[in-house]
């Protein structure tokens, strides 16, 4: 069956830096479009980056501090994310989808993980 399993998260403080990765198993990873969302407490889950096929796409207020990577041999994806801020506090799900379609919304995509919390805070 399908796993998607996040670590990673933490609290970290303003302007600092966190590697969240995704273990994947159960599926053809490599074909596959990878994604991160988050949800902040009171609000939706939002769409932050996704991974297919050598190419990335990220969500306009993380651009330039967070990056996407994954490694096919190793079925895991990665979320760098540098120059964290407050808003940024959230739980992180990783999702994976045969298509791509609808990426942007959560009900685009097939599989998720538990999630992992980020917190930025000083």
């Amino acid at each position: 069956q399908v796993q998607l399993v996040e670590s990673g998260g933490g609290l970290v403080q303003p302007g600092g830096s966190l590697r969240l990765l995704c273990a994947a198993s159960g599926f053809t990873f490599s074909s596959y479009y990878m994604g991160w969302f988050r949800q902040a407490p009171g609000k939706e889950r939002e769409f932050v980056a996704l991974s297919w096929s050598g190419i990335t796409h990220y969500t306009d207020s993380v651009k330039g501090r967070f990056t996407i990577s994954r490694d096919n041999a190793k079925n895991t994806v990665y979320l760098q994310m540098n120059s964290l801020k407050p808003e940024d506090t959230a739980v992180y799900y990783c999702a994976a989808d045969s298509l791509g379609l609808g990426y942007a919304s959560p009900r685009g995509w097939d599989y998720w993980g538990q999630g992992t919390q980020v917190t930025v805070s000083s």
